[in-house]
């Protein structure tokens, strides 16, 4: 009787995913109580569907992609399983040339991939302003970094607040004052959006060999 729960427990823990959420001020929480943040909401959404999860909050408010492959090194513990990548926001909010951010999500893509963890990277389209040329070589960054990685590819963190089909005069009820946060009910659009592809990144975990390298580009 020990041997067979001494088993199932082992198996239970075998279960048990990390994920570590890598990206700016929309996946730490700006504004918002800790609770209401996107990381506790989804780990919350994924627990209530079964799943054995835990999300670490690796969002700095503020962070452009330079800054996250810059600590792409300390986020992946040993005990990272997978990570969201979601960063690009703010190097659009500074115009920071296309092929910079491409490297940079390409050095993060990188580091996970040496270190066999399974991402989901998380787009964010660029808006027109910058121009029609800079716009297609911002949006067709995460497009192409997933293919050549094998990654999971979710196009907007932001698609939960549009996908009801409101106009954009009705969105800023989802926003913070500032109009760029998601408050506390967005949060819930965005998690409700976000979780399926979560979902897929958690089967592709335990789907893995548990010995083995995983190709790298």
């Amino acid at each position: 009787m020990t041997a067979a729960l001494l088993a199932l427990a082992t198996a239970s823990a075998a279960q048990e995913i990390t994920i570590a959420a890598l990206g700016d001020s929309l996946t730490q929480g700006y504004g918002l109580p800790q609770e209401q943040g996107f990381v506790p909401q989804l780990q919350d959404w994924l627990q209530e569907r079964g799943h054995d999860v835990t999300i670490i909050n690796a969002g700095v408010s503020g962070d452009t992609t330079a800054g996250g492959l810059s600590r792409v090194g300390w986020t992946l513990t040993p005990e990272v399983d997978g990570m969201i990548v979601a960063l690009g926001g703010n190097d659009l909010l500074r115009g920071i040339d296309p092929g910079n951010s491409r490297e940079n999500l390409r050095g993060i893509l990188q580091a996970a991939a040496d270190g066999q963890v399974e991402v989901l990277l998380v787009g964010l389209p660029a808006p027109g302003n910058y121009g029609p040329e800079y716009k297609a070589a911002f949006d067709g960054i995460y497009p192409d970094l997933a293919q050549t990685f094998d990654t999971l590819y979710a196009p907007s963190f932001l698609a939960g607040l549009t996908d009801g089909g409101e106009p954009p005069s009705d969105l800023g009820r989802y926003l913070q004052a500032d109009g760029i946060h998601p408050n506390a009910e967005g949060v819930v659009r965005i998690v409700a959006a976000l979780g399926p592809q979560v979902e897929t990144l958690i089967g592709r975990i335990e789907s893995e060999p548990e010995e083995g390298a995983k190709p790298s580009p």
